[in-house]
C-alpha cells in the first residue's frame, strides 16, 4: 500500500523534511516516527472522512476510526497501523467533539455512502469508535440504511450517557440492532480509566440487545490500561480476527 500524496506532504511538513529527506509507508506504518508528530497530523485534518492510504480494487472493507473528545490523536498511531492491511481501507473521521454528534453522524453516513458508491469492490464497514467516538458510532447504528454489513467497535464508550450529553443532545442509547449490524462494547474497569473513575456510576454500561460485551483486562504490555490504551488493546484483538 501507498499513503496518497497529500498525506506524504502533511507528515514532511510536521516532521520539517529538507528536500533530501522522503517520507514513506513505513515511517507510519512501522510506528519509526513520533507519534505525537503523527497524531497532530490527525487531529489537523479537517472535519470529514479521510483515507489514510491509497486503495485498491483488492480490498473489501472500509476501515474507519472515530476519535473521542479532545483527541490528540496519538493513541490512534498504533490502531491505524496494526489494522492495516491487504483487505482494508483505512480512514479516519475527524468531527465536531465539542457539540452533540448527531450532525456529525448524518455527515458520517453520507460520507460512507459516497465511498460505497466510489468503490463497489468495498463490501463491508467497520466503525471504530473511542469515547465519545463510541457514542458516535454506535448512535449511528440507528440511521443505518445502506445493504451493506457493519461492524461497530465501541471502545471505552459512555453509552449509557453521562450529564449534560443526555439532556443538551437528547441521547437515548439504542436498545437493539438492526439487521446487518454488529456491535462490540469494549470496556475499561472504570477505577482505572480516569475519563470515568470520578463517576458513581460506570458510564459504558449500558444493555444493549444482541451487542457483544467484554471488559478489558487491568494491564497492557506492562502498563495500566486506561482510557486512551484501550484503543490499542482493541486493535490487538481485532487484528487477530482478520
Amino acid at each position: 500500500m501507498k499513503l496518497n500524496r497529500s498525506f506524504i506532504l502533511a507528515l514532511c511538513l510536521l516532521f520539517s523534511c529538507n528536500e533530501s529527506k522522503e517520507i514513506d509507508i513505513k515511517d507510519f506504518f512501522s510506528l519509526e516516527g513520533d507519534v505525537f508528530l503523527l497524531g497532530e497530523y490527525l487531529t489537523n485534518l479537517s472535519f470529514g472522512l479521510h483515507d489514510i492510504e491509497i486503495s485498491s480494487s483488492a480490498e473489501s472493507t472500509l476501515l474507519i476510526g472515530i476519535h473521542g473528545s479532545n483527541s490528540e490523536g496519538y493513541e490512534w498511531v498504533y490502531p491505524l497501523q496494526t489494522l492495516n492491511n491487504d483487505t482494508n481501507v483505512v480512514s479516519f473521521f475527524r468531527w465536531d467533539d465539542s457539540s452533540c454528534p448527531n450532525p456529525s453522524i448524518d455527515t458520517l453516513l453520507n460520507s460512507i455512502k459516497t465511498r460505497l458508491d466510489q468503490s463497489p469492490n468495498l463490501k463491508k464497514v467497520i466503525l471504530i469508535g473511542h469515547s465519545y467516538g463510541g457514542l458516535l458510532v454506535t448512535m449511528l447504528s440507528e440511521a443505518w440504511d445502506i445493504d451493506v454489513p457493519l461492524h461497530i467497535h465501541s471502545v471505552a464508550g459512555p453509552l449509557k450517557g453521562m450529564g449534560i450529553l443526555s439532556s443538551l443532545c437528547n441521547y437515548q442509547p439504542p436498545s437493539s440492532l438492526g439487521a446487518g449490524i454488529s456491535l462490540h462494547q469494549w470496556r475499561t474497569i472504570q477505577e482505572l480509566d480516569d475519563a470515568f473513575n470520578d463517576l458513581d456510576y460506570d458510564p459504558q454500561e449500558v444493555d444493549i440487545k444482541n451487542s457483544i460485551i467484554t471488559r478489558l483486562p487491568k494491564t497492557y504490555k506492562g502498563n495500566k490500561l486506561g482510557h486512551n490504551w484501550s484503543i490499542s488493546w482493541v486493535a490487538d484483538e481485532i487484528s487477530k480476527e482478520e
